[in-house]
């Protein structure tokens, strides 16, 4: 007969994820991503500079993003029903998926904007961009900083530091290309920068994609060596074997495991259910960081047992 038995310990916050520690920080990166967003449209089109906008699409997506990061924060804190029995966690992991697509859509925009650019060339302002472009530089960095912690926790903020590296590192391309444009008049500068903002979205957008396709799919979380797992719980007296053995990660900061422990039955009669079960967390509880360990304790010739019923 099987026992099961849940254990837990959290670095998010009680009753949050590991996004919703950071809530504060990121209404606020939303409210200077939306600042410099119009700052930027109006400075692009008053200099005609192609890299200004394309950092202000950028920016667009940024706020775009890191509203469905409040938002997913929101859902995902409602409580666990029957039918949702991890609740809405996993809604943040969809945000970031959305966010990923909105980012590919403009990184595919900039560069295609960019190559009409070099057919037919605008008459930039080199000034007015560099002002411009220094506005976004200062309100990226400030933004940086507020995002630096919590993007080690969660994914989601993880996107927003990303986005607003990738902005930071776009502001200054725009300066650099607009001091060339003012100081020798070569006007290719500015879709040459808009390139390299397009070139700066797309690769980690793909990197922050994969890792959310990781979680959808239910990989084992990366930090997680499922076969060194296999062998703290076998190196334990009286296993015999484990099967079932999976790992997941339901959000940023909630990773998940569960398996199947056969234990030789005299060490069963002998310690008991409760002290096998306080063996097996100890030894995953020092060696690994995983949310939530769901163990079935089972005696010899259990899972030829099971085999037979589900056939």
């Amino acid at each position: 007969m099987g026992a099961g038995h849940d254990h837990g310990h959290s670095h998010a916050p009680a009753g949050g994820t590991a996004t919703s520690a950071y809530v504060g920080t990121l209404r606020v990166a939303l409210s200077i991503t939306l600042t410099v967003m119009v700052v930027e449209i109006v400075g692009g089109f008053l200099a005609d500079s192609l890299a200004l906008v394309a950092d202000a699409a950028h920016m667009a997506t940024d706020a775009l993003g890191l509203g469905m990061a409040l938002l997913a924060i929101h859902f995902a804190n409602r409580p666990a029903t029957d039918n949702r029995t991890f609740g809405y966690a996993r809604a943040e992991i969809l945000a970031a998926l959305a966010n990923c697509l909105l980012l590919l859509g403009v990184g595919g925009y900039v560069l295609y904007e960019a190559i009409q650019r070099f057919v037919t060339p605008a008459g930039t302002e080199g000034g007015l961009t560099i002002v411009f472009g220094a506005i976004g530089l200062v309100a990226n960095m400030i933004s940086l900083t507020l995002l630096m912690r919590g993007q080690k926790e969660s994914l989601n903020v993880r996107g927003a530091f990303l986005e607003v590296a990738a902005d930071a590192l776009g502001s200054l391309a725009v300066i650099v290309s607009a001091v060339v444009i003012l100081t020798t008049g070569w006007q290719a500068a500015d879709p040459i920068a808009s390139l390299v903002i397009g070139l700066m979205i797309v690769p980690r957008t793909v990197k922050l994609l994969r890792e959310t396709l990781d979680v959808l799919l239910e990989s084992a979380p990366k930090d997680v060596d499922m076969t060194e797992v296999r062998t703290h719980i076998l190196a334990l007296d009286g296993v015999e074997d484990v099967h079932d053995l999976h790992a997941w990660t339901i959000t940023s900061g909630m990773p998940v495991l569960s398996a199947h422990v056969v234990v030789r039955s005299d060490v069963l009669s002998a310690i008991g259910h409760e002290k096998m079960l306080h063996e097996l967390q100890n030894c995953l509880g020092d060696h690994f960081d995983v949310e939530h360990c769901t163990f079935q304790l089972e005696p010899s010739g259990h899972a030829e047992h099971e085999a037979r019923l589900c056939h």
